[in-house]
């Protein structure tokens, strides 16, 4: 290499490395639209392959297997294409995971995704050592293994989180055998740590999933709104809405729903599902309590979707006996792990609110 180019690239190592990263999250944003296409899934197994291929050329070389010339000459880059590949493992996550769930459920975990993902950008040093990329590697692996599963089988639920979490261990012991076999002293002395680092991980996952902490992927909320009405005609959804201030983003739902007379309230929503996948879901419904400064729980209606359309599965719920106040309609799974919400006010209304027909 150039060395002008070499020391340009020693100096700036840092910006240009945060640069791409926010390069690469925002193509991932572009590129990865539907969790269950073959091109989006090839996507994250490139990157797996890439992170594995450097990680076995890097052990080779410590354990003196490989000695080329050129990988002698440039073995301090040896672990650049693994940053690369966890880099885009980690921004696809957090696309991923933020589409299928709410920051305010399930911040821990997509918290530790985005921590992964800036934290890549400074840990080139720590990916020489086998103990800590092979506990990057198999959080990635379980991490992938928990949305393309359910892609794969078209099912979702405590059973397939289970067998992500086994088919991960599965893969990485193989793995860890490989490398054994490939390197004996430089596995023997990282074991132990390699070990514990994959325990942990496994263990934060699973106290995480049951906690209701990591999103439900593969599922994700395209729409939710509050409607006076909502009616199904053809295969098309029509509702009738509140017109809604201009500096309102989502102007075809009601942060304040006028209601007259006994007249229902109608929650409209449209949950993306992968093709063929078939799961029920569920519209939580609850009322803020200004005694006790908490939701309370009024009913739970439930309703299966059936995945494959681009804008999701469509349908909606209705409550007739409900009081004026603060509203919570939360869209959830049948675990009760948040896919999304919406908030609104019911205030009573003493002539029928002026509204008018949208599209849904």
């Amino acid at each position: 290499m150039n060395p002008a180019v070499k020391d340009f690239l020693e100096r700036n190592e840092r910006r240009i490395g945060l640069g791409l990263m926010a390069l690469g999250f925002g193509i991932d944003n572009l590129t990865l639209n539907r969790i269950d296409l073959l091109f989006d899934n090839l996507i994250f197994f490139f990157y797996l392959s890439i992170a594995l291929t450097a990680i076995f050329l890097t052990n080779a070389h410590q354990g003196g297997v490989l000695q080329t010339r050129f990988i002698a000459r440039n073995h301090a880059w040896l672990p650049l294409p693994m940053q690369y590949a966890f880099g885009g493992l980690f921004s696809g996550f957090v696309v991923i995971y933020s589409r299928s769930g709410t920051w305010v459920a399930s911040w821990v975990f997509l918290g530790i995704m985005s921590a992964l993902l800036v934290g890549n950008e400074f840990a080139k040093n720590n990916y020489v050592r086998l103990a800590y990329h092979i506990t990057i590697f198999y959080t990635a692996l379980f991490s992938f293994a928990i949305f393309f599963l359910p892609v794969l089988t078209r099912r979702m639920g405590t059973g397939m989180f289970l067998l992500s979490g086994a088919t991960s261990l599965a893969t990485i012991a193989v793995i860890l055998f490989a490398l054994a076999k490939l390197t004996p002293a430089v596995f023997l002395r990282a074991r132990a740590k390699a070990f514990a680092g994959i325990a942990a991980v496994f263990l934060l996952f699973n106290v995480l999933y049951f906690t209701n902490v990591i999103p439900p992927v593969p599922l994700s909320l395209k729409q939710i709104g509050v409607y006076h009405g909502v009616t199904a005609r053809g295969g098309a959804y029509q509702a009738m809405v509140e017109p809604s201030p201009w500096y309102r983003i989502d102007r075809d739902s009601a942060a304040v729903f006028h209601r007259s007379g006994s007249e229902p309230v109608f929650v409209f929503s449209s949950v993306f599902a992968p093709t063929d996948l078939r799961t029920p879901i569920v519209h939580r419904w609850s009322i803020y309590d200004e005694r006790s400064r908490r939701w309370v729980e009024r009913d739970r209606l439930s309703f299966p979707i059936t995945g494959g359309r681009d804008g999701g599965y469509r349908g909606y719920s209705l409550k007739r006996s409900i009081q004026d106040g603060k509203w919570r309609v939360e869209v959830v799974t049948n675990r009760g792990q948040l896919i999304g919400r919406i908030t609104f006010t019911v205030e009573a209304a003493d002539v029928s609110p002026q509204t008018k027909a949208a599209a849904l």
